[in-house]
């Protein structure tokens, strides 16, 4: 007996809606301002089942909260203070992608969302929620890969190269400013002009060593050159970088995004979970990381247009990281992704606290939202709950007290109807997940890891020839000490210089005519150059 087929029966796992009366209320016997909500959400086509609608204290099962399977790609915010719920919304909605065929990412910043890949648990709770909601639930566990930044964790390991990465997210890893992140961007034109392939952080501290001794300095003479104090600056932050234990992350073999797009056997989407917990006290990096997987999937796919479903959802959580101390230009271009990238078939969902996370440019583009309980304890509370209800529709509710007293696994919800219009405000008690909430056993976690055909692939760092050791050949062959040697004594000049000089060359000449025509120019040259995407980033090699 097939395991649809086991619940439509009862069968083992399967918990009905026992507790709750045996003959549903009709639609009718709603008062009137719940029919006038349940009527946004009675969508014909495809949809994800989020729960039932709450109104005046009391939970009405018959008026079910939904959002269209196509609207997924229109993006989405969940959002909510800290243990209302957040993730078990992301493994409720993950769930159902991947059973309606739809592949999903999840990044897993506390390590408890592993437990995708396992049939869940019934208990008290669940009972209570199933019967609540009017919800037939099956124990089900989804097909999931797990991965890790640069192999730190359990999980196959994701790395970028430096070349593909790019100079725009690499600058806000590294906290450059915007003369450095110009800086850094010559470097990066130069080497893709040249043939240096950045491969890991060495390459791209030989090029910036390179480029600033006696045989080198000459060669960005024509485009500005390189200032010695900035080129210190940079150095000095790869070095910091590294001692920070960041040097995995880049590398080969570079991880392939399309490996997010596949599908099982049995036609459920592939949940892609990324476990954050081992890098979390390191927040910049991961979110940063983040936005480069997404960026390098906006770089590949081709458009689509308007689609029955999704190609991939992918939730960004602690979303508010990406946004912290970024500038302008880099806002930008996050806003100018996540409006490009629906046509391509891919939705993003920004997982925060609350909206005022998220940038306005970014927060208009997000037609989903469930947003969870908020705290209302201080003056910032306050504001920043006024801030949240002002983002939302006219509502039939009182906005302001519903959201300071929803319960765990209750939310506020507007989507995107099949029509693209808002639909009512619900508030809505939400569904049980049907995997396991919790993580799964560190023994079968690592088992499903080394299973995975992926895992060969990916497993094992390698280190071919690129930047670092075609400069050595260059040079005469000078050994890593050699290097290390000269690469300190450009910082030491650079430090020498920064207290020193004037205004460095390149400062003066970024806001040249000459300056923006090289930057408009980057990605479009003939030769060796390499085509990058509005972030900077590159793919030249699979």
């Amino acid at each position: 007996m097939s395991e649809r087929e086991s619940r439509a029966k009862g069968g083992p796992g399967t918990v009905s809606s026992a507790g709750a009366p045996e003959t549903r209320g009709t639609a009718a016997a709603l008062p009137q301002e719940a029919l006038e909500i349940a009527a946004g959400y009675a969508f014909g086509g495809p949809a994800l089942d989020l729960g039932a609608l709450l109104w005046d204290g009391r939970c009405l099962p018959d008026a079910q909260v939904r959002v269209p399977l196509p609207m997924l790609n229109r993006h989405g915010l969940v959002a909510g203070a800290t243990g209302t719920g957040k993730t078990k919304t992301l493994q409720l909605i993950a769930e159902q992608l991947s059973a309606q065929g739809v592949p999903v990412f999840l990044a897993d910043i506390k390590g408890d969302l592993s437990g995708v890949a396992a049939p869940g648990q019934a208990n008290d709770k669940v009972r209570s929620r199933v019967a609540e909601v009017h919800q037939e639930w099956a124990a089900t566990g989804f097909p999931a890969e797990f991965y890790t930044l640069g192999g730190i964790g359990h999980g196959i390991p994701v790395r970028a190269t430096v070349t593909s990465f790019g100079p725009v997210l690499l600058s806000k890893v590294l906290r450059l400013n915007q003369t450095q992140e110009q800086s850094l961007g010559l470097i990066f034109h130069y080497a893709d002009t040249k043939g240096l392939e950045l491969v890991d952080l060495k390459d791209l501290r030989a090029v910036v060593a390179f480029l600033t001794s006696d045989e080198g300095k000459g060669e960005l003479r024509n485009i500005g050159g390189l200032s010695t104090a900035t080129a210190g600056v940079i150095l000095r932050s790869l070095t910091a970088f590294e001692a920070q234990g960041m040097a995995d992350f880049f590398g080969e073999p570079e991880f392939d995004t399309s490996e997010f797009l596949r599908t099982a056997p049995d036609g459920r989407g592939v949940v892609s979970v990324l476990e954050l917990a081992a890098v979390q006290d390191r927040p910049q990096l991961f979110s940063t990381f983040l936005m480069w997987l997404l960026a390098d999937l906006f770089h590949d796919l081709p458009e689509v247009g308007d689609a029955d479903k999704p190609k991939l959802v992918f939730f960004f959580d602690e979303a508010h990281l990406l946004f912290d101390d970024a500038s302008k230009a880099f806002l930008d271009s996050i806003a100018q992704t996540v409006r490009l990238i629906r046509s391509k078939g891919v939705g993003v969902f920004f997982v925060t606290q609350t909206p005022k996370d998220v940038p306005a440019d970014v927060l208009g583009q997000l037609g989903n939202r469930i947003q969870h309980a908020l705290r209302a304890f201080t003056p910032d509370d306050q504001r920043a709950l006024k801030a949240t209800v002002k983002t939302f529709p006219n509502s039939a509710y009182d906005l302001e007290e519903l959201l300071t007293g929803l319960g765990t696994g209750e939310a506020v919800v507007t989507v995107l109807s099949e029509k693209g219009a808002p639909t009512p405000v619900a508030a809505t008690r939400l569904r049980a997940p049907e995997s396991l909430m919790g993580p799964v056993e560190a023994g079968a976690l690592e088992r499903a890891v080394t299973a995975s055909a992926l895992y060969g692939r990916y497993a094992q760092a390698v280190d071919r020839e690129s930047a670092y050791e075609r400069l050595q050949t260059s040079r005469g062959a000078k050994g890593p000490d050699e290097m290390r040697e000269a690469t300190a004594a450009g910082e030491r000049r650079g430090r020498q210089q920064e207290r020193e000089e004037q205004p460095s060359v390149v400062e003066q000449v970024v806001g040249s005519g000459m300056f923006k025509s090289l930057a408009r120019s980057l990605g479009s040259q003939i030769g060796r150059e390499i085509t990058r995407s509005v972030f900077g980033t590159a793919r030249r090699r699979r």
